[in-house]
């Protein structure tokens, strides 16, 4: 399932679909991409109803676990179950709903090697549209003793895998999984701008079928050079 994905750095300030067309870097310097991962903080877009506009609000992946704030657990909510699940029911009848926008996002095939050892390859789905496409999350805020601050913590909401991703990368996997990707008319609904009763808010945690997405193997990274060995200096060396 998936827990990487990446965005362009000028995007963590997007709170509309079509954003990304107009803005730029806070700095002024040349946009890049930017990967997110789990137990990392992410730019969630949230609507706040005392200002009655939507913001980003850094929050981190994957809920505190129960006997280590630390370790982050869960990272995902299904989304058939999102309502009645203890983790997640109270968040998401309240309208704590976020969303998080992306650019490419990884997912995993189990396979084997030749030897038969279980081995995972990581895959990058693209898209291909350049346009600021929003996952659906989850949030709440944990009072945790040992923290000084009540700790802002997000879950990537889910649904069953489409037709493309079940017929190749997750074509071994029992229950194969991807992100709820909402549809640009549905921004509203899922954070509660708009009157939304709960039922109406599931309805928009849909499977995105009848793409064309890129997928490719994620490249592995270089392993760091070995530093080389300073030569000797020749008056140090010694003579026999």
């Amino acid at each position: 399932m998936c827990g990487k994905f990446t965005a362009m750095v000028s995007w963590r300030r997007v709170v509309n679909f079509s954003q990304s067309l107009t803005i730029r870097r806070d700095d002024g310097g040349p946009d890049e991409e930017v990967t997110y991962g789990v137990a990392k903080p992410l730019p969630v877009i949230v609507w706040d109803h005392e200002s009655n506009k939507r913001g980003v609000v850094p929050m981190r992946w994957g809920f505190p676990h129960p006997k280590d704030y630390r370790r982050p657990q869960p990272i995902h909510a299904r989304s058939e179950t999102i309502e009645t699940t203890k983790a997640f029911a109270e968040a998401f009848a309240s309208g704590q709903r976020g969303i998080v926008v992306f650019k490419t996002f990884n997912e995993g095939e189990e396979t084997t090697t030749n030897t038969g050892t279980p081995k995972t390859i990581q895959w990058t789905i693209d898209p291909r549209d350049g346009i600021p496409r929003g996952f659906a999350f989850l949030w709440r805020r944990f009072q945790l003793t040992d923290l000084p601050q009540p700790m802002l913590a997000c879950v990537m909401v889910t649904v069953p895998a489409n037709k493309l991703l079940r017929d190749s990368i997750l074509k071994n996997d029992p229950d194969p999984r991807m992100p709820a990707i909402l549809e640009p008319e549905d921004w509203a609904r899922w954070l509660g701008e708009v009157p939304t009763a709960p039922d109406e808010a599931k309805a928009v945690l849909k499977t995105m079928e009848g793409v064309n997405w890129k997928m490719a193997p994620e490249p592995k990274k270089p392993k760091p050079a070995k530093p080389s060995k300073p030569a000797t200096p020749e008056s140090e060396t010694e003579l026999f």
